[in-house]
């Protein structure tokens, strides 16, 4: 105790600001103080007459029930936490200091709002747990779910998803997307009229409530899909660049969102983008490292890594595989003639072709300039890889058209087959490599096995 007979002001402050309750066994209220309007948004005769539990998190009831028990057993409580739903539907944090009077029959409490203490706890926290998901989990899914189990730690998060916009091909994506209501919506252009359309156009958060929608809406023009009572969404910016939007959902009146939880969402979300860019820069990189960037391809390295694995799942099983190799007849003269973005054109047509060609367990590859190799895994006999051949032979001789030109090109292929011919990748890559240069020596557009040249009518 102080030897000032009048309490310090910044002690008297803190006093008033609390509630000051008094409840009877069943945590029914019997007085309150005017502070409750403050804390809880309801006024002390609002209150009177109700429970305890009526406004307390569901989450909370139990926990606090058995430190209630103690209490009521004469055991006081000075700092136990519980959370309460406020009047206007946001969760208050809590912090209480209670005690039985026997003789009265109540309890008495005082309840501080520890709601920003505690928001603040929670936002570096997840600034922790955002940066450690970013760096410990394997792919941008994993990623996007870590998110929403983050943010659901600070705000009601049932329903959440995650949109990204691709600038370059103006294509608004919604990869994580978790509603109790929708599907998640297929691609779309960014003049689609949604929401978190326009939260990514202006770059600018946005918040939605049964008293704001109407004008909002005005302002922004008609927005498609189910209307929620509460829309909350935020911008993914990455340095310059709005990348995409988080956005929260509410169909509940008993779940509302506020100015203040609109800026603890657009915190996290900074930190997000910059997961989510980092994530997606280390994915480029991986799939650079292994696959061709003009055909989106497997490269050399990737193509013998498959190989590599096929050949001994083939040793183990008794199994047979085919190695096909094939180049593009005249290339350098169509790049010399009509210029390498059209020779880039063609190259791209011949991917897609060819992956047209075989089979989803296959795999096909380029391995530089105008050389492409292709797995045929898993085989019964010779004539499955002549089979495939003869389809490539017909699929890639078909005219190409570009810009209003069309070019004829053909193909020159070499078969490999294990065990008849090698039994390791290099050495079929080789003899599949070899045979080609037979096909293409006698005038091209057919193929040939690596013991013996066939032209193909």
């Amino acid at each position: 105790m102080t030897s000032n007979p009048h309490l310090p002001h910044d002690k008297l402050l803190d006093l008033l600001l609390d509630v000051v309750c008094v409840v009877d066994i069943e945590g029914r209220f019997l007085s309150v103080s005017a502070a409750s309007e403050r804390v809880f948004g309801f006024r002390p005769d609002e209150m009177i007459g109700r429970t305890a539990y009526d406004m307390m998190h569901p989450d909370d009831r139990d926990a606090s029930r058995e430190i209630i028990q103690r209490i009521n057993s004469g055991e006081p409580s000075h700092d136990h936490e519980n959370r309460y739903i406020h009047k206007d539907g946001h969760i208050v944090h809590i912090m209480w200091s209670a005690q039985w009077l026997e003789t009265e029959q109540v309890r008495v409490g005082v309840a501080r709002d520890i709601t920003r203490r505690k928001r603040a706890e929670a936002m570096q926290a997840a600034l922790y747990s955002i940066s450690e998901a970013a760096h410990s989990t394997a792919d941008l899914q994993t990623l996007y779910a870590r998110t929403h189990e983050i943010i659901r730690q600070l705000l009601p998060a049932d329903n959440f998803f995650v949109a990204l916009y691709d600038t370059a091909q103006d294509e608004l994506s919604f990869p994580y997307y978790v509603d109790q209501f929708d599907t998640p919506p297929p691609p779309q252009p960014l003049a689609s009229g949604t929401l978190s359309a326009e939260v990514i156009r202006c770059g600018e958060a946005l918040l939605l409530t049964p008293e704001t929608a109407s004008h909002r809406l005005t302002q922004i023009g008609t927005a498609t899909g189910k209307h929620s009572l509460d829309w909350l969404g935020v911008p993914l910016i990455a340095g310059a660049d709005t990348i995409g939007a988080l956005v929260l959902q509410s169909y509940s009146g008993a779940v509302r969102y506020s100015e203040q939880d609109k800026e603890l969402l657009q915190f996290v979300s900074s930190q997000v983008a910059t997961a989510i860019e980092r994530k997606r820069t280390h994915a480029r990189l991986e799939f650079l490292a292994r696959y061709d960037h003009l055909t989106e391809l497997p490269n050399r390295a990737l193509f013998l890594d498959r190989l590599q694995s096929a050949l001994q799942r083939a040793q183990k099983d008794a199994l047979r595989l085919a190695v096909l190799y094939l180049d593009i007849d005249n290339f350098k003269q169509i790049n010399d003639t009509f210029g390498h973005a059209t020779g880039d054109q063609l190259l791209r047509e011949v991917a897609r072709r060819l992956k047209h060609c075989v089979r989803e367990s296959d795999t096909v590859g380029r391995l530089g300039g105008d050389e492409f190799a292709i797995l045929l895994d898993n085989i019964s006999k010779r004539e499955d890889a002549i089979l495939v051949a003869e389809k490539i032979l017909v699929s890639l001789s078909d005219p190409y058209v570009f810009d209003g030109k069309t070019l004829i090109s053909t193909p020159s292929l070499g078969i490999a087959l294990y065990p008849e011919h090698g039994l390791n990748e290099l050495q079929l890559v080789a003899l599949a490599d070899e045979a080609m240069y037979v096909s293409k020596r006698n005038g091209g557009k057919r193929y040939s096995l690596a013991d013996s040249p066939t032209v193909a009518n």
